[in-house]
């Protein structure tokens, strides 16, 4: 039976189900996660050719050859009703398998995202520089971009021009003229695609990931050049996508690269996905953000990073958030457990305090009014 249905078949039950994530693994049943949790599906085990025979349909023509040359693949693909994947195939055991996401095939605005007022300020307020969305695996990176991206696309007459891997969201023009290049079928690389890009006379370049030397160079030179640069990043937080991105870089450019970030950058937002309170939220982002101050610019040049958590923390008036201010907000507006915001906090001990403080306003207020 399991070898009988097909990728569509698979897909549509995503929807259905509410699941985030589908796991096509040789030698288990098909398995959904929903609300965060695995379920396996009851049918039989898929075996690779099972696997190779559900997935290949889907497979972009022409980029089967790098599947089978490096044992690892992604795309996307999307439903006749718009519903768009994101797909990785890898292979392991000498077999196919296979990850899929499911990406809602509508752009959510910072308040469905539940973001804070700051993001929509940071675009508004910038023409030029760079953002920097950054978070581990699955912390809704894409989505956050895709909804700054889709802001412009709403409120300003831009040309923008992105460079994916693979395409995640489809933006729709409405203001904005609006290129989307991706990875294995528009150009091969994202070298090829930043080569040229600044002779497409963009007014807003969106880089899916800044993964080496060459895309952050490239990042900086177009921010510096006058263009609103977007772009991911693997970090954990704000302090750390700085030592990310001087590994990309040998010791003797550090001088330089840290110039460039100093001139060019308006701000690092960082995000991590917390298990909501309630089950029309069941995923809700805590976040950290850093706006490029003059204090935070002599911060950067002089090497001084240890120091940034200080200054978001102290500069809230400027826009900053910190992630401890963060969960103590989603704690008191009821949208995670204080447990749930303790264990994802990066100083429990200082959220505890933050918290306890918070009671106590709270409480001197009731006892006033009574």
């Amino acid at each position: 039976m399991a070898g009988s249905l097909s990728i569509q078949q698979f897909l549509a039950a995503m929807k259905t189900h509410g699941a985030s994530d589908l796991h096509l693994k040789a030698g288990l049943p098909p398995t959904y996660r929903v609300g965060g949790h695995l379920r396996s599906i009851n049918i039989p085990a898929l075996s690779g050719d099972d696997i190779e025979r559900i997935i290949n349909p889907i497979i972009p023509a022409g980029r089967r050859e790098f599947y089978d040359q490096y044992g690892d693949l992604d795309f996307a693909t999307e439903l006749p009703d718009g519903d768009r994947f994101r797909v990785n195939i890898f292979r392991a055991g000498g077999k196919m398998n296979s990850a899929i996401r499911r990406v809602n095939s509508k752009i959510p605005s910072f308040e469905e995202l539940l973001l804070p007022p700051v993001y929509r300020k940071l675009i508004d307020n910038t023409n030029e520089g760079i953002i920097i969305v950054c978070g581990v695996t699955g912390s809704g990176k894409s989505t956050t971009l895709a909804s700054m991206i889709e802001h412009i696309n709403e409120t300003r007459h831009e040309n923008i021009v992105t460079i994916e891997d693979p395409v995640e969201y489809l933006f729709r023009p409405r203001k904005c003229i609006i290129s989307q290049r991706e990875i294995g079928i528009d150009i091969p690389d994202y070298a090829e695609g930043l080569k040229y890009v600044v002779r497409q006379d963009p007014d807003t370049l969106f880089i899916g990931e800044m993964r080496d030397k060459f895309t952050m160079t490239a990042a900086l030179q177009a921010a510096e050049t006058g263009h609103l640069v977007f772009g991911s990043l693997h970090s954990a937080d704000a302090m750390q996508a700085f030592a990310r991105i001087l590994e990309f870089f040998p010791r003797t450019e550090h001088e330089f690269v840290r110039g460039s970030l100093a001139n060019s950058l308006r701000a690092i937002c960082a995000q991590r996905l917390l298990p909501g309170a309630h089950e029309d939220k069941p995923l809700v982002p805590a976040t950290e953000v850093l706006v490029n101050t003059p204090t935070c610019r002599e911060l950067i040049r002089k090497e001084q990073d240890q120091d940034i958590p200080a200054l978001i923390a102290s500069s809230e008036k400027d826009g900053m958030c910190s992630f401890t201010s963060s969960l103590a907000r989603l704690v008191e507006e009821d949208m995670v457990f204080m447990d749930v915001a303790l264990q994802f906090a990066p100083n429990a001990e200082a959220l505890s305090s933050r918290l306890r403080g918070i009671t106590t306003a709270a409480s001197t207020m009731v006892h006033r009014t009574r």
